[in-house]
């Protein structure tokens, strides 16, 4: 790894960092589309098929469902220490998504007798997609979980990639358990999202997608949108730090390695204005990556060789900019004052704040999510959150002195823009 001098590259560098492995996904495209019509064709026989293809996993004549014995023997097999930790996380985070839930019917009062409001309800099902193969992510079930049941969604379910001998992971199964969650399918990579976008014989269609996933994943949501709504773009993880000379480098050294083991396609970045925590940082990193045990160690190895770094800038107000630019999905602020430099972040999927909030807490446990926009889309999409498994209508209530006061200005506008049927219904009604 080595220190980028962000004003010396030419446009065509900016521009890759940029990027980044977002731009992978175009390459991916042809494979994906493939798998997905042979999953809308074949069904269950192409999710077996494809398990095995990526996967390395022959699940045989077993059913993709998930069994209640399955679910009995994760609750039995898995260490007291990690039941106890995801009690506790899915306690946090389901106390804050319950604050996002709102069920009540406002009117207000657009004019004399005319009244507006909305109602949410919740979406009619929802897939989850709970990403397996650089690691097991309980942490993604229950945060995907949690606001999709507070939301209250009639349908939902899991796909998740098994482990190799089939089975699924374990702690995955518990954290469904105690979302309410009992329908788990062991699927996943494109095909999963083919699954449930088309349905196949075990696996039922479903309204909504959400969940983050590798290039594949990623593609294959892109394909499927123009039939269900596959939420927020949920590609692979992106971090950045930015950083003055009040922070402390081992610390940051270790924040810039977190997201980075996720995978090779991660993205992974401190910028700064000081020249001095850049170098000090570069030279505690060959240990800290040394000290990772395979595939983790060679995956931010290549993070860093690839969409990771560290850039000097030339000021905390060209770094704030920067990030601006990048959009990126986890953002650390470690400067002396962070609160200042907050009202500056225009655009990112999670603002941390100050040494004592690591990537790793917002992933695990602080209680907000962790399914975050990715790609620079932070510009226009927000976090997972129950508002993303509930739509809004329009409730609209007028009295006779209500429609009366309307009609003259309906009349108008309906036969300016050539509409008389428009124009009659409300004319005739106020006896014109």
């Amino acid at each position: 790894m080595e220190i980028i001098y962000w004003d010396s590259l030419d446009k065509e560098s900016k521009s890759i960092i940029l990027a980044r492995s977002q731009s992978d996904i175009a390459s991916v495209s042809p494979t994906v589309e493939k798998i997905l019509d042979g999953v809308r064709k074949r069904g269950d026989a192409a999710c077996k098929a494809y398990t095995l293809e990526f996967d390395g996993t022959d699940l045989g004549d077993r059913s993709l469902a998930v069994s209640e014995d399955e679910f009995a023997s994760a609750a039995e097999i898995l260490p007291q220490s990690v039941k106890t930790a995801l009690t506790k996380a899915i306690e946090q985070v389901r106390r804050f998504h319950r604050t996002q839930r709102n069920d009540r019917i406002e009117f207000i009062e657009t004019a004399p007798g005319l009244y507006v409001a909305e109602r949410a309800t919740p979406v009619p099902s929802a897939g989850l997609y709970v990403p397996r193969g650089r690691g097991s992510f309980p942490s993604m079930l229950y945060m995907l979980a949690l606001p999709a049941r507070i939301a209250g969604v009639p349908e939902l379910c899991v796909v998740t990639p098994p482990l190799s001998d089939g089975s699924v992971d374990p702690a995955c199964l518990y954290a469904a358990e105690l979302c309410g969650v009992r329908s788990v399918y062991r699927v996943g990579g494109a095909q999963a999202i083919g699954a449930l976008a088309y349905g196949t014989e075990t696996i039922p269609k479903v309204s909504k997608i959400v969940g983050p996933g590798n290039v594949y994943v990623s593609a294959a949501k892109r394909i499927v949108g123009v039939v269900v709504d596959v939420g927020l773009p949920a590609g692979p993880s992106e971090s950045v730090i930015i950083a003055d000379d009040s922070a402390k480098p081992w610390k940051i050294a270790l924040d810039l390695t977190v997201e980075a083991e996720h995978g090779a396609d991660s993205q992974a970045l401190l910028i700064t204005p000081s020249g001095e925590l850049a170098e000090r940082v570069l030279a505690l990193i060959p240990e800290l990556i040394d000290e990772l045990p395979e595939p983790r160690r060679s995956f931010v190895d290549r993070v860093f060789a690839g969409y990771g770094g560290i850039v000097v800038v030339e000021s905390m107000q060209a770094a704030i900019d920067l990030v601006n630019d990048i959009a990126p999905e986890h953002l650390s602020i470690r400067t002396e004052e962070p609160f200042a430099e907050l009202s500056s972040i225009r655009h990112a999927g999670e603002i941390l704040l100050g040494e004592h909030t690591p990537f790793s807490l917002a992933n695990y446990a602080a209680g907000a999510n962790a399914v975050l926009p990715t790609g620079a889309t932070a510009r226009t999409f927000s976090p997972v959150s129950v508002r993303d498994f509930v739509k809004h209508s329009s409730i609209v209530y007028a009295t006779e002195k209500g429609l009366s006061g309307a009609a003259e200005t309906v009349a108008a506008l309906a036969d300016y823009e050539g509409f008389p049927a428009h124009s009659r219904a409300v004319r005739r009604r106020s006896g014109e």
